[in-house]
């Protein structure tokens, strides 16, 4: 049996998170290695792309996160066999990466700077992506993003919708989601009940 490693952040959430919920899914036991950012900070120039997270199998490391999440998801039975379902899951998923290229680059700001930066990410890009995951679970039947069912790109919008909700963004009305795209408020508690995730989390 292959020997699994992921690296990611000590937090519950971000892009480690779905990867994680998967394994569990999968029942593969994995280590879960999580670091501080402190750590990330000081080593993050040795590695490929200084990015996190990274999932060792057998000794070798693999890094993108998405990709990670497809393979996982496969073995747990989270991923669309379809092509066209698979389509769906993947667009999905490229797509919370794009929102988060622009949410990472108000990282580092500080006081007025990061305000008036947050205030233009919530009127341009963050509320075009909401606005866009809607439309696409619509797509799906209002209730999934493909596959009539769960799959690694619920969970990737999960986390998503999740943090923005509890306000983990500054400058980041918490009632953004449920003003924008309701959809995506219900979407959320959805899978947070959907025993995949709540077993995970009981497990925790």
């Amino acid at each position: 049996m292959s020997r699994y490693k992921l690296t990611y952040f000590d937090f519950d959430g971000g892009r480690g998170e779905p990867v994680r919920i998967a394994f569990h899914t999968a029942g593969i036991d994995f280590e879960d290695h999580r670091i501080s950012f402190e750590a990330f900070g000081r080593t993050r120039d040795g590695m490929r792309f200084r990015c996190s997270p990274t999932l060792e199998i057998d000794g070798v490391e693999v890094t993108q996160s998405n990709a990670m999440l497809r393979y996982v998801g496969r073995l747990a039975g989270l991923y669309p066999s379809d092509a066209t379902e698979a389509l769906y899951c993947d667009e999905t998923m490229e797509a919370v990466e794009d929102l988060l290229h622009h949410v990472v680059r108000t990282f580092g700001l500080e006081g007025d700077e990061l305000k008036k930066a947050r205030e233009a990410l919530v009127d341009g890009w963050m509320t075009t992506f909401i606005r866009g995951f809607a439309d696409i679970l619509a797509r799906g039947g209002g209730e999934y993003f493909a596959d009539n069912r769960l799959t690694v790109a619920d969970l990737k919008v999960y986390m998503q919708v999740r943090s923005l909700r509890r306000g983990t963004l500054d400058h980041v009305p918490t009632d953004l989601v449920d003003r924008l795209a309701p959809s995506l408020a219900e979407h959320q508690q959805r899978v947070a009940s959907d025993p995949v995730v709540a077993n995970y989390y009981a497990s925790r």
